[in-house]
């Protein structure tokens, strides 16, 4: 199966897919952090390379399945107070996330966490957290599937969290505790927290590398 991984510097996914015998490509504008088949260029390019024509060698010109992470900087709920600031950067980024949707590949899964999306195209199909995959952290991810299963939990752990922020809740936890979980801020927290879970990685490759395998 030939497998696209769009808008992923860090290889997790696409090595996942290729350590069950997929032909897995990642593509993203910076360089990829696990050397293997990367295209740094536009996705949009490499998805559209037919009709563009243009040609990447040794490239598939087409993919069975798409599994893509658009930025969500001008789309997630969490930077609602910048929204007016951004309007065309927002409108970009939500013409690139259509894109990619509805982009010519059979199978397809986007992912972003929860956004304006849920609006301005639908609710998504299920919402995922990193400790029903077994990591003990919080990040509520919404899945866009088409032509895919949902996503089953492989290993339910408990959380965990650690206090770093000056407001407390009632209940003496820092707001910010559930959605940063044990990743205090940094300079690179925003690359980070842009990278997928291996246990997240690994369930995508096995359930639906696995299953179009069978079909």
């Amino acid at each position: 199966m030939k497998v696209l991984v769009a808008c992923e510097f860090s290889g997790i996914v696409r090595e996942a897919f290729k350590k069950i015998g997929h032909d897995a490509w990642s593509c993203d504008l910076i360089p990829t952090e696990i050397p293997g088949k990367h295209i740094q260029h536009d996705v949009l390019d490499v998805i559209y390379q037919n009709e563009r024509e243009i040609n990447f060698k040794g490239v598939p010109h087409s993919f069975d399945l798409m599994i893509a992470h658009p930025p969500c900087t001008h789309l997630a709920v969490s930077g609602a107070r910048w929204f007016k600031n951004k309007q065309k950067e927002q409108k970009d980024a939500i013409d690139f996330f259509m894109k990619l949707i509805n982009a010519p590949i059979e199978k397809i899964c986007v992912e972003n966490p929860v956004s304006i999306m849920s609006t301005k195209y639908r609710k998504p199909d299920q919402y995922i957290q990193p400790w029903q995959f077994g990591h003990k952290r919080t990040k509520k991810t919404c899945l866009w599937l088409k032509n895919l299963p949902l996503l089953k939990p492989t290993k339910i752990v408990e959380p965990e969290y650690i206090l770093y922020g000056s407001k407390k809740n009632k209940s003496g936890v820092s707001k910010y505790d559930k959605l940063w979980g044990p990743l205090p801020p940094s300079d690179d927290r925003g690359k980070l927290r842009s990278t997928t879970f291996y246990g997240i990685a690994e369930a995508m490759a096995k359930q639906w590398g696995f299953r179009m395998e069978m079909i």
